[in-house]
């Protein structure tokens, strides 16, 4: 078939298998460019088809020759309708990775629930005795409790009071002002027990009584911080105060990891198009302008080169450069002054008319479609491809 973007609001209702394959293969071509990482060699990414679990994934698999097992959600195809990005990508890294001989398998099921931890437990002790790395980057809405059967969904909202502010439709460049109102009732508890701290614990609970940590194992979670013009909505919001106890956990899981001699971190990344972030507004606005000025200063990057960087130069290259509250951050490029200083002042500015000059719109466009597998640079998007897809590990 062939297979075109079909948007609603800030989600892309179809995908393309091709474009997702050439994206992966992009993805480990420049992982390959940057020369290997003495890192771990049995590595489990929990959230890993898409964004930064997919370039942690791709990161062990090609810096450090690493076997890897991969925890996601996504949607298969069916004759005549497109599977999900992250199942495309999966596919395309898992036969990636064993044309150069690496071990990957996949399960695809909700990471929040036993019956999945189970699976991943069994599969370990199967296949590789234990493991030495283990990467949390899961991004979801919604979470079922594997205790209560409770369903809890998150929210996008400041705390306190109505929050306004400019923002921009990234498919129209339209800036307009937006007001959000604030939580209420019980959406902070809800958004923190969706993406707060507690799933990564109950993983690495059940990873250790398992006994499939190797010893000195490192665990690694991701957070963001953002600037001022985004705090009220992000850091300061219900999504920040899941952070904030994302970030508490860390130093628990390291508490309970002593005892084998691991590790248990938080690292900060930058703002990145990713479909989470598009969905929050005053994000896509921030972003545009963020890519034009780091861009102009050659200190741009994507997912890949983020985690590549994590990889190469914090966790296995020495110089961890933890901040006053325990945290690798790797969003210290974003986060300079200059930078800040330059988007505060291109903020004042932007209008509809003149933000395709002062921020880079065209280039968050393109990232947000080439999650989906579309304005992928070497695809032929006329041809007629194959939608059905399967999973290496799956078959």
């Amino acid at each position: 078939m062939i297979i075109e973007p079909r948007t609603r609001g800030f989600i892309c209702l179809t995908s393309h298998p091709t474009g997702c394959a050439q994206n992966v293969k992009d993805q480990i071509a420049y992982v390959k460019s940057k020369g290997k990482i003495d890192g771990a060699k049995k590595v489990l990414v929990i959230g890993s088809s898409t964004g930064f679990g997919l370039a942690s994934r791709i990161t062990s698999a090609f810096g450090s020759d690493a076997a890897t097992i991969g925890v996601f959600f996504d949607k298969p195809a069916t004759e005549g309708r497109p599977g999900s990005p992250g199942y495309y990508n999966t596919a395309a890294f898992e036969q990636e990775a064993h044309a150069a001989g690496l071990y990957a398998k996949s399960i695809n099921g909700d990471a929040f629930s036993n019956e999945i931890k189970e699976q991943v437990v069994n599969l370990i002790k199967e296949d590789l005795g234990k493991i030495d790395l283990v990467i949390y980057s899961l991004a979801s809405p919604v979470r079922k409790h594997p205790v209560t059967g409770k369903r809890f969904k998150s929210t996008l909202k400041p705390i306190g009071e109505v929050f306004t502010n400019k923002t921009v439709d990234f498919h129209t460049g339209n800036v307009s002002e937006i007001s959000i109102n604030p939580a209420e009732g019980e959406d902070v508890e809800n958004t923190v027990t969706v993406m707060g701290g507690e799933d990564w614990k109950m993983w690495m609970d059940a990873l250790k009584e398992a006994d499939v940590l190797e010893e000195g194992t490192t665990t690694v979670a991701y957070s963001y911080i953002g600037p001022e013009v985004t705090k009220p909505v992000y850091r300061n919001g219900t999504i920040g105060a899941a952070k904030d106890h994302l970030e508490a956990t860390a130093f628990e899981i390291a508490e309970d990891l002593k005892t084998i001699g691991g590790k248990a971190y938080v690292s900060v990344n930058k703002a990145l198009v990713t479909q989470a972030s598009s969905a929050i507004p005053v994000i896509p606005l921030y972003i545009s302008l963020l890519f034009k000025i780091m861009k102009e200063k050659g200190i741009h990057e994507g997912c890949i080169e983020q985690i590549q960087r994590l990889y190469s130069q914090r966790l296995f290259g020495g110089n961890l450069d933890l901040d006053d509250k325990g945290r690798i951050r790797v969003d210290d490029w974003e986060m300079r002054e200059d930078v800040q200083a330059e988007i505060a002042a291109l903020w004042k500015k932007a209008t509809t008319e003149n933000l395709s000059e002062l921020g880079d719109l065209e280039g968050y466009s393109n990232e947000f479609f080439k999650l989906f597998g579309f304005k992928v640079p070497g695809v032929d998007y006329t041809a007629d491809v194959n939608e059905v897809v399967a999973i290496p590990s799956e078959q």
